[in-house]
């Protein structure tokens, strides 16, 4: 793929399961080192692979990823933004890779406006009048977010919710945009099927993920044993919402990360 891409005349594309982006990890390099328009496209992208077992489900790969310089990741949670990520890695003389999952993801409800701001790697996707907390969420778990804020508006607790769709395009945004989807002062909470550390950065006080390796069983079965569920995100949010200690510590010192 770096060869074509090189000798010019053709965009390269290439898909296999994202936890073998280990097997490629110096071409990957090498296409950000020489700023060659390389697509990666990695399907199965969390411990919702199921049955292929621990082997075959990453867990750390997309934050290692996302630490190579150069290299745009995007994680989308449904069509639309996927259509935007194919999009700009057409559009940009570097590579991409595109971590997408093998569940069927729902269809989520924006204006013609957050469309356009998908381009920039994360927005507001659902907002509450004066929320109390922000919910910050990548790929399949950004639907789980969705079903989170329902349980907490039973519960007169609004928050808002995030989609970070790139955070490696999101980083490269004024800093007025990126605190204006982050909430300026709002307890955050981070969800992603994978390591929790990394959200670090966001100055999430909490987050909901996986940090250890996955097992064999249906995805369902397996994202309910990891605590993957919409009634624990809820439960993470209103305890971070509620309790004093929950403010975003702006050296994230307590950044917690929860996980089976």
């Amino acid at each position: 793929m770096n060869g074509i891409a090189l000798h010019g005349g053709f965009i390269p594309y290439g898909g296999t399961f994202l936890t073998f982006s280990d097997y490629s990890r110096n071409a990957i390099r090498m296409a950000a080192l020489m700023k060659q328009r390389v697509v990666h496209v990695f399907t199965h992208d969390s411990i919702g692979l199921g049955e292929d077992g621990p082997t075959h489900q990453p867990v750390e790969h997309a934050a290692s990823l996302r630490l190579i310089p150069g290299l745009d990741v995007w994680r989308p949670c449904d069509a639309a933004e996927t259509a935007v990520a194919w999009l700009q890695a057409l559009l940009q003389q570097a590579p991409s890779a595109l971590l997408l999952s093998r569940q069927n993801l729902p269809a989520q409800l924006r204006t013609p406006q957050q469309v356009l701001d998908v381009r920039r790697g994360g927005y507001v996707l659902s907002d509450r009048h004066h929320p109390l907390a922000a919910i910050l969420a990548t790929g399949s778990e950004v639907a789980l977010a969705m079903a989170a804020q329902e349980l907490l508006d039973a519960q007169n607790l609004p928050v808002r919710v995030v989609s970070l769709p790139s955070t490696t395009v999101f980083d490269r945004q004024d800093r007025g945009w990126r605190e204006s989807v982050l909430g300026r002062g709002l307890p955050r909470i981070g969800v992603e099927a994978g390591v929790t550390k990394w959200w670090g950065q966001y100055g999430c006080s909490a987050a909901l993920g996986v940090d250890r390796f996955g097992d064999s069983a249906p995805a369902a079965q397996l994202f309910a044993e990891f605590g993957l569920t919409a009634e624990r995100l809820a439960a993470l949010v209103t305890a971070h919402c509620r309790a004093p200690e929950a403010a975003v510590d702006s050296q994230n010192e307590h950044l917690v990360g929860l996980s089976n």
